[in-house]
């Protein structure tokens, strides 16, 4: 068979297109691949100044904050399942610190622009500001609420998260807590709070209010509970 010069530059044409699809396949997976890594170095980063921030926050006012470690992906997905995104009205939050329980409240289906953070540190107020510009961050006391919240809950809410440390706090506290809260909310809307222990984190006597307790979520340090209280109607 005879090979002509036609044939021949066909053949060279033929072989570096193959060779420019190949390059461009690799080339492509590299860029695809770095892309991934340099994804999981910021999470990481991301996640270990989330944890840098609280650890510093703990030890400078422990009993504020309550924990060395924000809420796992796996809490704060429970404690968003107990609110209803087809129902229209604001979300209150207390104590979201770095926000892993607004993050899943927002991928619950909840709009950004619902959310009303409570948050003490002022830290932790301008890193929310920053991640969740559509959310209403108020920097004030959660044990104040009604007084924290004036100005900015033009209507009443349909659920309450808390990721208080409330057993830092005495009792009657936490009872105070929970009865200026309801009064913030429509008719049988949540108090949704996350415990560490065994007994719910609101006293249960004389409270006039009904409660369920989720299991153990074991994918969180320490282990926790998420309980769920609704006035008594």
């Amino acid at each position: 068979m005879r090979v002509t010069a036609a044939d021949l530059v066909d053949s060279v044409a033929e072989a570096k297109l193959k060779v420019a699809a190949v390059r461009y396949k690799v080339e492509s997976e590299v860029r695809s691949t770095a892309e991934k890594f340099k994804s999981r170095v910021s999470e990481a980063r991301a996640k270990l100044g989330d944890e840098a921030r609280f650890i510093k926050s703990w030890i400078d006012d422990p009993l504020r904050t309550g924990s060395v470690t924000p809420s796992s992906p796996a809490l704060a997905r429970r404690m968003a399942s107990f609110v209803d995104p087809e129902q229209p009205g604001p979300v209150i939050e207390i104590g979201p610190g770095t926000g892993p329980v607004t993050e899943a409240l927002i991928e619950r289906g909840i709009d950004e622009a619902r959310l009303i953070l409570v948050e003490y540190s002022p830290e932790f107020c301008e890193l929310l500001r920053r991640r969740f510009p559509r959310a209403t961050v108020v920097q004030g006391d959660a044990y104040a609420l009604s007084t924290t919240l004036e100005g900015h809950l033009n209507e009443k809410a349909i659920a309450l998260v808390s990721s208080l440390p409330l057993f830092n706090r005495p009792p009657a506290t936490r009872t105070a807590l929970a009865r200026e809260a309801f009064p913030l909310l429509v008719p049988g809307a949540p108090f949704i709070q996350f415990t560490y222990s065994v007994i719910s984190p609101i006293p249960r006597k004389g409270s006039g209010l009904k409660a369920l307790v989720s299991d153990w979520v074991l994918r969180n340090i320490p282990p926790a509970r998420v309980w769920v209280y609704r006035q008594i109607s």
